[in-house]
């Protein structure tokens, strides 16, 4: 018996080494037409499924191929195929390069105009997919785009978006100080990075971004439900370490004082082994347009990427920033109880040119973000990612707003063109953990393809806010932010803000904040694109989310917990395969609503009341199409999204059941049409209104069946963006850029009890001459050239930038 054992194993080993024997490798380069290596480009065994993409270097590797001939292909997006015969010899490397017909330039224009292309992506389904299998909608915006336009504000990337409008700039106030934008209808703001959680309460710094996509409609079932996102969720991609040394240096200068330095350095850190690390940093210092206002800001972003072997790699990121501005107040011109006074900007005559606030009050916005990932081939069909991250983010310093309380209590003075101004001194700290496991398959059951994803997520966060109470300091008119009354509410000679005198003012308001409030959420997650045909496929996603709040650490009779699905489905038909999409898709989100004190009608308390999650639902049908060998892609959809179990606030209490839908549809295009001109461009409608509010309330100025709950962003947006860069003769390396964005008529409050604001509708030109060679890049913008007066909103007027020019030069090595 040990004998006939001992044979099976010689057997064994001996077919295996025979296996081995019987495999070879191939590798080789890929370069453009002048020398230059290509990267990302894709290179095919043809009718086996393998592949692998071209590094920094241009070369590329496969492993373990039996013997035999084969046809290999070099593809990339919006360039022809090209093909080699090869044969793979037992134990031997067979070398195959590829050279593009075009040049380093050309293809770095391909790189720019591909942005909506139909690539492989894994960040939207958290699984490789490309564009068209892909029954969910989602733009993006590339670096090369922001480094065209000059753009040195993360906000202004979100032009190049169909379908996204900013309805406020970031505040810096706890959690949700970052800016505030309309997706679809619902309130948005930058939420992930990398696909993890990554919370700011301030700005966002550009200089590490790789690419920005927005992910349209409810997303919840592979996102969860750390923020909201019933309209979509906006995804910061940063900048990967490469196996080369190379980078940048750049420096901005522009209007109202824009200065600003940055630096992409890349560096291998071995000659033997595949470790490199990547620097990212940042300097900048700005002022405001208005009389008062500035930013100063310090970003570095140090990520280090370390490939161990074929199956074995790690990547580490680190951004910190810090940061400290003066922040204009949010001008609210209605306290959202009464009759609005001023019903249009004629009326309301707000000089824009007004702040409302000092540079002695300012508020800092310290965070740090660190995100490790270990990415792991269990096999030619599995592979496991691991990823962990931690954030930390204050608050701290002044926030202030302003609003109309259409009468002061100072002997029953009528005050109808005076607003008050509120003050808080914030001192507020969020923590957060965020750990998933992620296992990714690719494989076949009988002919049918399965793409799979399972995923544990567990996330937490502490928020600890020690910040004061809120102290009224004086009153302003939109025509004069310093305003002085006595007791009799007769003008006296002013007295301009400082910061002794919003302390003082702060100190006899009374005791603030003292909480130390903890969340955890657990969740699991499966999908599945399961292929019929190459041309069908369908998806099927779940999550399970089990949140436990333990509310203020202080109070045990506040804790709670609930369990959420969220489900996921799409369809995806392609009558001409890797050129048109027809899909469907249905999606999910929700969020967890602590408990609330609640009152009767006579502002009785009945204790504290919890909710049932609220759930947005989307409905959605469109079609992608990509022609002329990737040198058109276009997307179009139409939406239906209801969010349901609504928690709103009424005058006398907090009430559950009310539900809100939005409509509308989305054209995104990107096209090449031939060498040197890029073009993308979007359009977009949305139509939002309340369906069920508290009928029960006839002031219900917040929920009133069929207006817009405020928030919602103009109905109509357009946005265009157009370059041509020469290829040759004496102009060769120059370019011109020309575009702009339309916005429609946006009622920022719709309401038959307060009444109706509306801020009118404006038209953005912008244009750019720039010059980008192997070493040099210089860009020169004129942004707002036609000096449009515009204005956006949030249940308030929020004056925006008149003309400015921002300039860039760099340097590449």
């Amino acid at each position: 018996m040990i004998r006939i054992f001992t044979n099976c194993i010689i057997l064994l080993l001996f077919s295996a080494s025979l296996s081995f024997a019987q495999t070879g490798n191939i590798g080789g380069s890929v370069k453009t037409s002048d020398g230059k290596p290509a990267e990302l480009v894709t290179v095919n065994i043809k009718g086996t499924g393998k592949t692998a993409l071209t590094d920094k270097r241009g070369s590329y590797e496969l492993k373990n191929i039996r013997t035999g001939k084969y046809i290999l292909t070099a593809t990339f997006i919006g360039l022809a195929k090209q093909e080699q015969a090869i044969e793979v010899k037992s134990g031997e490397t067979v070398s195959a390069d590829f050279v593009l017909n075009e040049n380093s330039d050309q293809l770095q224009e391909v790189i720019i105009s591909s942005r909506n292309t139909n690539k492989v992506t894994a960040a939207v389904a958290k699984m490789p997919l490309k564009n068209l299998e892909n029954p969910q909608v989602y733009s993006s915006v590339s670096s090369e785009i922001l480094k065209q336009q000059a753009i040195s504000n993360y906000d202004d990337a979100m032009r190049n978006i169909p379908g996204i409008a900013r309805t406020w700039e970031s505040t810096g106030r706890g959690g949700d100080g970052a800016s505030y934008f309309a997706l679809r209808g619902f309130e948005a703001q930058p939420s992930l990075i990398n696909g993890l959680p990554g919370l700011t309460s301030g700005n966002l710094d550009p200089a590490s971004v790789e690419e920005i996509q927005v992910m349209k409609g409810p997303s919840g079932t592979l996102f969860g439900a750390s923020f909201y996102g019933y309209g979509g969720i906006i995804n910061t991609i940063t900048k990967k370490p490469y196996y080369e040394f190379g980078g940048e240096v750049a420096y901005n200068l522009g209007s109202f004082g824009l200065n600003r330095v940055t630096a992409d350095i890349n560096m291998p850190l071995s000659k033997t082994e595949k470790i490199a690390m990547r620097i990212n940093t940042a300097y900048h210092t700005e002022n405001s347009f208005q009389d008062a206002g500035f930013k100063k800001s310090f970003y570095i972003a140090p990520s280090l990427a370390y490939e161990v072997n074929d199956r074995l790699s790690f990547q580490v990121l680190t951004e910190i920033l810090q940061e400290e501005r003066a922040a204009p107040p949010v001008f609210f011109n209605t306290n959202r109880d009464t009759t609005l006074i001023f019903k249009n900007l004629k009326e309301l005559n707000l000089d824009r040119n007004l702040s409302f606030t000092s540079n002695d009050l300012t508020i800092k916005n310290p965070r740090y973000n660190l995100q490790g990932q270990m990415l792991y081939k269990l096999s030619d069909q599995w592979t496991s990612q691991t990823v962990v991250s931690r954030g930390n983010v204050k608050s701290d310093g002044y926030y202030t707003y302003i609003w109309d309380d259409a009468y002061l209590n100072m002997g029953g003075a009528n005050r109808d063109n005076y607003f008050d101004q509120y003050f808080h001194k914030e001192q507020q700290t969020t923590n957060t953990t965020d750990i998933q496991q992620n296992f990714n398959g690719d494989f076949k059951i009988g002919s049918l393809r399965n793409r799979v994803l399972i995923g544990l997520d567990y996330y937490t966060r502490n928020v600890i806010d020690n910040g004061s109470a809120w102290a009224l300091v004086r009153q302003v008119t939109p025509q004069n932010s310093e305003v002085e009354f006595d007791k009799d509410g007769k003008e006296i000679p002013p007295v301009y803000l400082t910061q002794a005198l919003v302390d003082n003012a702060l100190a006899d308001a009374g005791a603030g904040s003292r909480t130390n409030i903890k969340n955890s959420t657990s969740s699991a997650y499966v999908s599945n694109v399961l292929n019929f045909t190459p041309s069908l496929s369908v998806m099927a996603s779940l999550r399970m989310d089990y949140f436990d709040s333990k509310g203020d650490l202080k109070d045990t009779e506040d804790d709670y917990n609930q369990l959420t699905f969220s489900p996921k489905f799409g369809v995806v038909y392609q009558p001409i395969l890797d050129k048109v999409s027809i899909f469907a898709n249905y999606m999910n989100a929700f969020f967890n609503v602590a408990p609330r004190e609640v009152f009767d009608e006579n502002k009785v308390s009945l204790g504290v009341k919890s909710f049932k999650p609220e759930q947005a639902n989307q409905w959605e049908v469109g079609v992608k199409a990509n022609f002329f060998s990737d040198k058109l892609f276009a997307t179009f959809s139409v939406y239906d999204i209801r969010v349901a179990n609504r928690v709103y606030d009424t005058p006398t209490s907090s009430v559950q059941g009310g539900k809100t839908g939005s409509k509308g549809f989305d054209l995104d295009l990107s096209a090449n049409p031939f060498p040197g001109f890029n073009i993308v461009a979007g359009v977009s409608h949305s139509r939002i209104k309340v369906l069920k509010g508290n009928t029960g309330e006839p002031t219900d100025f917040y929920n009133e069946v069929g207006s817009a709950p405020g928030g919602q962003g103009p109905q109509d947006l357009a946005n265009l963006w157009a370059t041509y860069k020469f290829g040759y003769g004496k102009l060769k390396d120059f370019g011109i850029g020309l575009g702009g964005n339309y916005a429609g008529v946006y009622k920022v409050i719709d309401n038959s009890v307060t009444g109706v604001f509306e801020l009118p509708s404006y038209t953005l030109l912008n244009a750019s001459l720039f010059y980008n060679s192997d070493k040099y890049r210089f860009t020169f913008n004129m942004n707002n050239l036609t000096n449009e007066d515009y204005y956006i909103g949030y249940w308030s007027v929020n004056p925006q930038k008149p003309r400015n020019f921002a300039a860039s030069f760099a340097y590449k090595f």
